[in-house]
């Protein structure tokens, strides 16, 4: 995610004309938490813009879900680490559905304590509570 997630927020930043996110209150959150003081950081975090963060987020949803049909199922990372997404019935190619499932139920993954990815660890097939949701599986490709 990391590979496409600066340059989009960098586009749709200049997009903007720079109001994806307001910077003003960034160095005052610096400031408070070198001094200690997590809850005043925390909320002087700089904000996104309520208007340029849903076309920032449609931007990277699409991108993700076009890497996941034009590479077989992986982002470039997966791809680098040879993990790919695939259909939980037969190993094939995932659908468009299945895709943009799997993608929005990512969001119900994270919530809450990011517990729908913890349970990879218990679940027998290693599958995340987006893929069951998705009808998807992760799987490992050597070469």
């Amino acid at each position: 995610m990391l590979i496409f997630v600066a340059p989009i927020g960098f586009v749709v930043y200049l997009l903007s004309g720079g109001n994806l996110v307001d910077f003003s209150d960034f160095s005052q959150s610096i400031a408070y938490a070198q001094e200690g003081k997590t809850l005043e950081a925390l909320q002087h975090m700089p904000r996104a813009s309520s208007k340029w963060e849903p076309i920032f987020e449609l931007l990277i949803a699409i991108v993700t879900i076009l890497f996941w049909k034009q590479w077989a199922g992986a982002t470039p990372g997966k791809k680098l680490l040879g993990i790919y997404v695939v259909d939980a019935k037969s190993h094939g190619e995932i659908n468009n559905k299945q895709a943009i499932i799997r993608y929005i139920s990512y969001i119900i993954s994270t919530i809450p304590l990011a517990i729908g990815f913890i349970m990879v660890a218990f679940h027998k097939q290693k599958r995340s509570l987006h893929d069951i949701l998705a009808d998807t599986l992760v799987i490992y490709k050597k070469g």
